[in-house]
């Protein structure tokens, strides 16, 4: 190490004849390691396997990779697949792909492994939340680079799906233990899980485009308590904090070491009802729900004020939005008169479920306070993430539960009669079946209007709000979302800044 002294000292010998040369300064090398926070830990590491969105948080695009690029403008780019032609009948897809990739396991990408991804995902062991999806798909290999998907519905969406973590390109060999061990093509490998600590991905030396990832290293920790998140990134334990609780926003926003971001999204927060259980199986009973709910102060005191008021499974900007929250206002009397009218001795005692995530502990609070206006007493039972989903969604052992669905496209769910709300419509299977087959955009739209209006005078569920995510991170990170159409962190689009 060179001292400020030895320079100083250098200065004495500048009247020689002969000049002794000063020594050269080793540059600072650039920061390339990262530690995020995210507020819930995953289940598994295998996006296809659980439907938890925070599995593809950490490993889609990172070590997982798709045909297509969901990117945060919602647009999809090519990926694993260099082009695409889509049939007049919008039905067949044929898609060339990318030469020269391998898995980290050393085995080649084709298009034998994609179509062996695909009919895993829609096979009778699938446990992948978008199954349906893949079972209704045909794969043809055309040659080792080139791949044919014949899709029984029309889904001008479908590019978008084929971007998302359910449609994961995976190796044979390995696919059975993706779980805890997965291996991708993607510029990430697994390091190390702290299982209820940290998960630490490193870069892949081997990535067909190592050059280009100035991230070598990251680190996503897991604090689900909003006042921790807050501490961690004030010490700088964490240089950023993705879906953080908006509740913090005030104390960054004017601090100079953080940049915070609003993003968009399409996810649907939703108080979620047991269509399957008495007496919520009971219209009335549902729209009484409804009408006792007041959105905008769930919104103030969920989410800080960061959402939109929402009366349907469908959020403004997406395509054929209609504007359903005049469906189902918040009406007390009407609430107490809806109760009376379907015969529910009062009080009418519920539980609702509530994961860990801070809008739906606080939000849970609130919709009981609301509830109990009307005579519904309502027991809040707090659970952790994996209780959550093997429990609610797995075997729908709930009344209520306060969640976020942040898949974009996901109004089909409403046609599965075993899914974990139980809402049996054949008026809107056959409607969804309609949707399917329209490829005309002005008819769709019509359509995708008349299912918001039957979801919301159904009232399959208390639709409560669209939020708004908050990304609080350090001042000089860079390549972090704006939008979020999907739930996944970029890795190999951060860089740390040169600037201070």
């Amino acid at each position: 190490m060179i001292h400020r002294r030895s320079l100083l000292a250098s200065g004495a010998f500048a009247g020689l004849t002969t000049l002794v040369p000063l020594p050269t300064f080793a540059q600072p090398a650039k920061k390339d390691t990262v530690t995020l926070a995210l507020t819930l830990e995953p289940p598994m590491l295998d996006p296809t396997a659980s439907a938890a969105s925070s599995i593809s948080e950490i490993t889609q695009y990172n070590i997982f990779e798709t045909l297509t690029k969901i990117n945060p403008d919602g647009s999809v780019s090519p990926l694993l697949a260099e082009s695409w032609e889509v049939s007049s009948d919008l039905k067949t897809y044929t898609l060339r792909l990318r030469k020269g990739v391998q898995f980290q396991n050393g085995e080649p990408f084709n298009a034998h492994t994609v179509k062996f991804s695909f009919e895993r995902a829609g096979g009778d062991k699938s446990t992948n939340k978008d199954k349906r999806t893949f079972a209704n798909l045909s794969v043809r290999v055309i040659d080792d680079y080139t791949v044919e998907l014949i899709t029984e519905d029309i889904d001008p969406d479908f590019l978008f799906v084929l971007g998302q973590g359910t449609s994961i390109i995976v190796e044979p060999k390995s696919a059975a233990t993706n779980t805890s061990k997965p291996v991708g093509t993607g510029p990430y490998k697994l390091a190390q899980w702290q299982k209820g600590a940290s998960v630490t991905l490193v870069a892949w030396p081997q990535y067909r485009d190592a050059g280009k990832i100035r991230i070598k290293r990251a680190t996503f920790r897991f604090i689900p308590d909003a006042a921790a998140q807050v501490a961690a990134l004030l010490a700088g334990d964490v240089d950023a904090f993705p879906r953080a609780t908006p509740r913090s926003v005030p104390q960054f926003e004017k601090n100079p070491r953080f940049q915070v971001i609003i993003s968009g999204s399409r996810a649907k927060t939703i108080l979620a009802i047991n269509n399957g259980k008495k007496p919520l199986n009971d219209v009335r009973v549902r729209k009484a729900i409804a009408a006792a709910i007041d959105r905008k102060a769930i919104i103030e005191g969920a989410a800080e004020g960061y959402g939109v008021p929402i009366g349907s499974h469908y959020v403004p900007g997406a395509f054929g939005y209609v504007d359903t929250t005049g469906i189902n206002p918040h009406n007390i009397d009407k609430a107490k008169a809806l109760l009376k009218e379907a015969g529910v001795p009062l009080p009418l005692k519920l539980t609702m479920t509530l994961p860990p995530a801070p809008y739906a502990r606080q939000g849970g609070e609130i919709i009981a306070a609301q509830l109990a206006k009307v005579g519904i007493e309502v027991k809040l039972q707090n659970v952790e993430w994996a209780q959550w989903l093997s429990g609610t969604y797995g075997n729908k052992q709930y009344d209520l539960t306060m969640i976020s669905h942040v898949e974009p496209f996901d109004l089909g769910n409403f046609a599965k009669p075993d899914y974990y709300w139980a809402y049996d419509s054949q008026e809107f299977r056959d409607l969804f079946e309609k949707i399917k087959h329209t490829p005309k955009p002005t008819d769709r739209a019509r359509l995708l209007g008349e299912a918001q209006r039957l979801l919301a005078n159904d009232a399959v569920h208390g639709f409560l709000y669209q939020p708004q995510w908050v990304t609080i991170a350090n001042k000089n990170l860079r390549g972090l979302w704006k939008d979020m159409p999907i739930f996944v962190n970029d890795l190999s689009a951060m860089h740390w800044s040169d600037k201070n």
